[in-house]
């Protein structure tokens, strides 16, 4: 059975899709991007960028009834390979342990312009 799921602490869908899907025990998420949910803004630089974007999709699992330590694979879209380092910080700092698996792929623009977009597939 298919749950569509929904919150406010992660930023809204800014187009026809849905935050993200629960389906047969597995969440899968939408791209998440690093804009404040309660202002709309978005922090200036990769790092700041990084920890809003980990901070919505660590929400967006609390809503879908799983959490990051469930997190079964990432794909990491940055717009500058450059920042790759100080993402990977933040990064691993939002997992305890047991890595998930993860793609990581510089293009050339986010929605909003934003330095950085993450998807997840986890467990409920």
């Amino acid at each position: 059975m298919k749950k569509i799921i929904s919150t406010p602490e992660a930023p809204a869908a800014i187009g026809p899709y849905s935050q993200a899907v629960s389906v047969n025990g597995m969440v899968y998420t939408s791209g998440v991007i690093p804009v404040n949910p309660e202002t709309g803004e978005i922090p200036e630089g990769s790092v700041p960028q990084a920890k809003q974007a980990l901070t919505n999709l660590s929400n967006l699992l609390k809503a879908a009834g799983s959490g990051m330590d469930k997190v079964v694979k990432t794909t990491v879209f940055i717009k500058e390979m450059n920042d790759f380092a100080a993402i990977n910080e933040v990064y691993e700092s939002f997992f305890t342990s047991d890595f998930p698996a993860r793609s990581c792929v510089e293009v050339a623009r986010l929605p909003k312009d934003v330095m950085l977009e993450i998807e997840a597939v986890a467990l409920e």
